[in-house]
This record gives C-alpha cells, sequence and structure tokens, in this order.
C-alpha cells in the first residue's frame, strides 16, 4: 500500500507544481499554496475516477444494459453534476465554508480537554497497520453512510432535498453525483465531522472517498449485473442498488402498515450488512423502472410533478419544495 501512496503522492506533487502553484502564483493567491496542494489531490482523484467510468463502466453499460437509453439530455445534466463534485469544484467550497467550521470545534474541544480518539490505535501492532486501520475506518463510514441515507429518506424536509437524486429515470454511470448542493452539503459535513472524530489520517480518508465514490458510480450504471447469491451479500451490486430507485417501491415513503411508516429499502452504499442487519435488505432479483412515483402517477389535480430538466432547475425546484411552494 506504501507505494500506492508514495505513486499519488508523486503525481498530485507534479500537477501542484506545473499547474496549481503557477496558477495561484498568477492570480496573487499564494496564500492558498496549502489549500491548493490538497484541492490538487482530490482532482487527481476525479481525474483517475472519471478514467475509469469512461474506460471501464461505460463500455459495460453499451454490453450488457438494463434499459435503452432514450433521454441523453438527462444524461448530460447528469455529466455535469459528476464534473462538479469529482473533479474539486464543490470540495473547493466546502475547504472556505464548512470546513473550517470544524476545524475551529475541534480544536475548541481539544482545548477544553476533549480526549482525541483513533480507530487504528484499539489494538497496537494489528489496527495500526495500514490495510487493516483502512478497512476499519471504511466500515465505520460506511455504517455512517447508512444512516446519513435513511436520514435522506425517513425525514421529510431532507427527501424533498434528496428527490433531486431520485428524480433520474434514466440512471447510467453518470448519475451517482446527481444530488442538491445543499444536500451534498449537510452529508459531507456529517462526514467530515466523524473524520475529524474518530481521527482518520487524510490519507485514507481521501482513499476512503475515492473508493466509495467509484463504488457508487457502478452501483448507479445502466448495467444488467448481479454478483450471485452470496456476492450480493458482501458487497453492493448496481443489482442490488437499482432495486432502490425502483419507483413506488426502494425509496419513497410508502403508506403506514400498522401504524409505522415504511421507508424503502436498500440504503447500503458499500456493504449490504447494514441493510440486512436493520431490515432493510431486498434482494429480489428485478431490474424495475426507476424515479418516483409522482412523476409517473398524477396526483388528485391530474397533475405529475416537475423535478426539473436541467441543473439549475433541479436545484430551485428542490427548493421551492424545502419552502412549501411547489
Amino acid at each position: 500500500m506504501e507505494w500506492l501512496v508514495q505513486v499519488f503522492a508523486d503525481a498530485q506533487q507534479r500537477l501542484f507544481e506545473g499547474v496549481v502553484q503557477p496558477f495561484l502564483f498568477h492570480f496573487g493567491m499564494a496564500n492558498l499554496l496549502e489549500d491548493g496542494y490538497t484541492a490538487t489531490g482530490w482532482l487527481l482523484v476525479g481525474l483517475l475516477q472519471i478514467v475509469v467510468m469512461v474506460a471501464v463502466i461505460v463500455p459495460l453499460q453499451r454490453w450488457k444494459p438494463v434499459e435503452p437509453v432514450v433521454d441523453r439530455q438527462a444524461i448530460r445534466v447528469d455529466i455535469l453534476y459528476t464534473l462538479i463534485h469529482r473533479l474539486g469544484l464543490f470540495r473547493l467550497a466546502l475547504f472556505f465554508t464548512v470546513d473550517p467550521l470544524w476545524d475551529a470545534l475541534m480544536g475548541k474541544l481539544h482545548v477544553w480537554g476533549m480526549p482525541g480518539f483513533h480507530i487504528d490505535d484499539l489494538w497496537p501492532g494489528v489496527t495500526d497497520n495500514a490495510w487493516v486501520s483502512l478497512i476499519l475506518y471504511l466500515i465505520v463510514f460506511d455504517l455512517v453512510e447508512y444512516w446519513i441515507h435513511r436520514g435522506q429518506h425517513g425525514l421529510g424536509w431532507w427527501w424533498k432535498l434528496h428527490a433531486v437524486h431520485h428524480s433520474q429515470r434514466q440512471m447510467t454511470v453518470w448519475s451517482d453525483n446527481r444530488n442538491h448542493l445543499l444536500d451534498s452539503v449537510i452529508h459531507d459535513a456529517i462526514v467530515v465531522l466523524v473524520a475529524q472524530l474518530i481521527g482518520v489520517a487524510p490519507g485514507q480518508f481521501v482513499a476512503i472517498v475515492a473508493l466509495t465514490q467509484l463504488s457508487e458510480s457502478f452501483q448507479h450504471a445502466n448495467v444488467r449485473i448481479w454478483f450471485g447469491q452470496l456476492g450480493e451479500r458482501l458487497w453492493i451490486s448496481p443489482r442490488f442498488h437499482r432495486r432502490h430507485h425502483a419507483i413506488g417501491i426502494g425509496h419513497e415513503p410508502l403508506a403506514p402498515v400498522r401504524n409505522k411508516k415504511v421507508h424503502g429499502n436498500n440504503f447500503g452504499v458499500l456493504l449490504p450488512w447494514w441493510d440486512m442487519l436493520f431490515g432493510t435488505a431486498n434482494f429480489d432479483l428485478r431490474y424495475d423502472p426507476t424515479g418516483i412515483r409522482d412523476q409517473v402517477q398524477p396526483n388528485a389535480q391530474g397533475q405529475l410533478r416537475d423535478y426539473g430538466r436541467g441543473f439549475w432547475a433541479q436545484q430551485w425546484r428542490a427548493v421551492l419544495r424545502l419552502l412549501g411552494r411547489a
């Protein structure tokens, strides 16, 4: 693992010195060199992800698609979302907004005597092994992601934002980052806070985020692929996650059953273990149409909900829903 980290660090250094650093100096932003170096790492991760998506997952979609592509405009919008998130534009905004707040908060807590905690310190000689600690942190973050996802569907106000993600009826490898920006801010703020609390190293945090994002891109791909009876229970497949996006089945608040609201299934991000543990797993081998019920079923007034066609329309309509005006 160390050699892989070194290769990435060398590439990051070259990209920073050859492109980012001259850019910052030219525009009089030398005071941002440290943030620029960090942003360079995220840019490099995003570029590598996009290369894998285009070189590997896109051909898989053409080889074994679930459904034919009928809405290329919607896919082009998803590509825009992907570029914003994967090439560091969104994370760069976080550097100047949310991250400093968490840094200041954690600094205050440590001054007040809150002890530091690192998962890799649990079993000296074992958990501090790079691979072991990476796996441990990956599992912890995946559990956090599961409950974030449950919140995105279970809390009415949060669902009004998260619905942007589920309104895509033409799922492809580009669909993962189709999210409302405020939804992404809330999600990333929670993840960064957890990272601060459990003491994950910056390099490992980047690796965890990169692996998670790439896996999620594959899960959203338009591919008729599942991992078999055993594999489906070890890692989330495109089939498993597509079930979560199925209209009226996988993700929407359903009608109350015995005074208990049911909020869908297959919320896991990497591992299906949490769905299995908390009773939300659905392993039916089906490939249903995706989207939101009110996109295809008219309301009492005979109207279908419009979630917007373009990037800004989708962002604005989510704000209107949040304000109760849509």
